[in-house]
C-alpha cells in the first residue's frame, strides 16, 4: 500500500470516503453560491428570469419557479457542505447522498427551463453539472 493510501487508511478514510469528500465539496460550493447569489441579487435574478421565460410556456411562473428553484439550490448545497464533515467525522454519508439526490432535482429544474426557453446553448451547459453530481451520487451511493 502507498504511503498516501496508508495514511488515509489510518484515518479511518477509504477511496470511497475521498470520492465523496471531493465530490460534496465541489457542489456544496457551486450550489451554495449560486443561491445566495440569487437571495442577494433577486431583483436583477428575477428580471432575468422573466426575460428569458417571456415566451415559452413558463411565462408568468417565475415568481412562483424562483424561490422553489432557490430553495433546491440552497438545499444542495447545505446538505452537501454538512454531507463533507459527516463523512470527514463519522464515515457516513447520509447527507451527502441527499445533496447529490437535490442536486439532480435541481439541476433537471434548471435543465427544463433551458430548454423550454430553448436556450440549447444553456441547457447544454448544464450538463457537465449534472453529470458532476451524477457521479457524485454514484460515490455515495456506490
Amino acid at each position: 500500500m502507498n504511503s498516501v493510501a496508508q495514511c488515509l487508511a489510518d484515518h479511518g478514510l477509504t477511496t470511497q470516503h475521498v470520492m465523496q469528500l471531493a465530490f460534496s465539496a465541489f457542489v456544496a460550493i457551486l450550489f451554495v453560491q449560486s443561491s445566495l447569489d440569487k437571495l442577494f441579487n433577486w431583483k436583477s435574478e428575477k428580471d432575468f428570469y422573466t426575460k428569458h421565460f417571456s415566451k415559452s410556456i413558463l411565462n408568468g411562473s417565475v415568481p412562483l419557479l424562483m424561490p422553489v428553484l432557490t430553495l433546491a439550490e440552497l438545499a444542495t448545497g447545505v446538505f452537501c457542505a454538512i454531507g463533507f464533515f459527516q463523512v470527514l467525522i463519522s464515515g457516513n454519508g447520509t447527507l451527502g447522498t441527499i445533496g447529490m439526490l437535490c442536486g439532480v432535482v435541481a439541476l433537471c429544474m434548471l435543465f427544463f427551463g433551458q430548454r423550454v426557453a430553448k436556450d440549447y446553448k444553456g441547457a447544454a451547459v448544464l450538463v457537465p453539472y449534472f453529470l458532476l453530481v451524477a457521479f457524485g451520487l454514484f460515490a455515495f451511493l456506490g
